[in-house]
């Protein structure tokens, strides 16, 4: 018998963990080489693993809904003796360092309370830190020993991603616990609101990473939004008198998404600064111009394909690239690379008729811009002969930013600068 270690690939240069979705191989079955052995989720989009030889499934070692890190041993193969070979040498390109990055997590001995104790909270028995637990508390400055207070959601109990965050969030009720004196009679709160009653509804893991991520994004960064109203008359006119032409010409339909990117990006050749990413005490301004685009899917989540290079692209290749990821996600076809390396955000949440919006960031960039429903108003005009009242297209623009980056001087330039660019659409363009 020759057992071989099934470790969990990597799946994109910036993905360190994935979550186990299901396994479709399972323990004493057979299958071929290229058979799919088990769906592993990471970031918003599902991926299929391939068996690399034929075999038999002798042990999971994980089991779904798992987060595991990347090179972690997922399960036990029994291989050929030829692929054996293959994964030997395959086994010595992993470093050293690699290794110890993918040991085993780490196990907290509970706390246990002190008799007569008057606190109100369980310990919870079943904290393994993984890697990303470690991290997160790390950052927050939350000891081992305050973990182990905290209930897990995870199989047996285990702590998760959500649970961490979703207790920051709650202000850690149990921080100081341990520095209460019995003497005092005082009662760490019991934190069980009264919800109400009604239908359960179960979150569907991509809900729940989106959950995680919001929060996570308005605990990192401190949100300000700042907002303009563009006249986008002259573009929508444009827009209305070509856009049949427009398909007939290039086989795209031509929406306004393409439109908005377009001035975006313009906007943020101005003003580079709003392309970045902090890190540490750095600030990273990119070289690409890659615009993310929050996209709803037939469940109702929202996922964000990203449009690379933007900046490069005509309108023709931003319609047909927009076109193509939005067809994806309505599809469910989207690949890890179409969701990866954005560098800043447009969420079109007038696409379901909000005026406005204060977007939440995307991590980990620094802005992200909502645009709101275009509606007619009468609106006073000022011409050279005089003020008049006209019918015209408006538009509200609100940008959210991290003003740990961006100040309110920068925020309010850019976003000008982008509102600029709508209204001063050329409406003698050709197609």
């Amino acid at each position: 018998m020759n057992r071989v270690e099934f470790k969990m690939p990597r799946m994109g240069e910036s993905i360190t963990e994935g979550t186990i979705i299901n396994w479709l191989i399972q323990e004493g079955d057979a299958f071929e080489e290229g058979d799919i052995l088990v769906e592993v989720a990471t970031d918003k989009v599902d991926n299929e693993v391939p068996a690399p030889a034929a075999g038999t499934m002798m042990e999971h070692r994980v089991s779904a809904k798992d987060v595991v890190p990347v090179g972690a041993v997922i399960a036990l193969l029994d291989l050929s003796e030829t692929s054996s070979k293959k994964e030997k040498v395959s086994n010595k390109s992993v470093t050293p360092s690699a290794e110890k990055q993918n040991a085993t997590p780490k196990v907290v001995k509970p706390v246990s309370r002190n008799a007569g104790s008057s606190s109100q909270f369980t310990v919870n028995k079943n904290v393994f830190v993984s890697p990303l637990i470690d991290s997160i508390a790390r950052k927050h400055h939350v000891s081992y020993e305050e973990l182990a207070r905290i209930p897990g959601t995870g199989k047996d109990g285990r702590l998760r991603k959500s649970d961490l965050l979703q207790y920051i969030s709650e202000g850690r009720p149990f921080q100081f616990a341990q520095m209460v004196p019995e003497v005092s009679g005082f009662q760490v709160p019991d934190l069980k609101f009264d919800k109400g009653t009604g239908k359960i509804v179960e979150m569907d893991r991509m809900r729940q990473m989106i959950a995680d991520h919001m929060v996570f994004s308005k605990h990192t960064a401190p949100h300000v939004t700042a907002y303009v109203e563009a006249d986008l008359t002259e573009m929508v006119q444009w827009r209305n008198a070509n856009k049949e032409a427009f398909q007939k010409k290039y086989n795209e339909k031509l929406t306004f998404t393409p439109l908005f990117i377009e001035c975006v990006s313009k906007a943020i050749q101005a003003y580079p600064m709003i392309n970045s990413s902090m890190e540490g005490n750095t600030i990273i301004v990119k070289d690409a111009i890659n615009i993310g685009m929050a996209t709803a899917l037939p469940s109702g989540n929202l996922i964000v394909p990203v449009v690379k290079d933007a900046d490069k692209k005509k309108l023709e290749e931003l319609a047909a690239t927009t076109n193509l990821l939005v067809a994806k996600a309505r599809d469910n076809k989207l690949k890890g690379d179409d969701t990866k390396g954005s560098t800043f955000t447009i969420s079109n949440v007038g696409t379901f008729g909000s005026l406005m919006g204060t977007p939440i960031i995307n991590q980990p960039e620094a802005a992200i811009l909502a645009t709101g429903i275009i509606k007619k108003r009468a609106e006073v005009m000022e011409r050279k002969d005089g003020d008049s009242i006209e019918v015209r297209h408006m538009m509200y623009l609100s940008l959210s930013f991290d003003h740990r980056i961006v100040d309110g001087y920068l925020a309010g330039s850019f976003l000008r600068r982008i509102a600029d660019e709508m209204e001063q659409f050329d409406t003698g363009r050709k197609l």
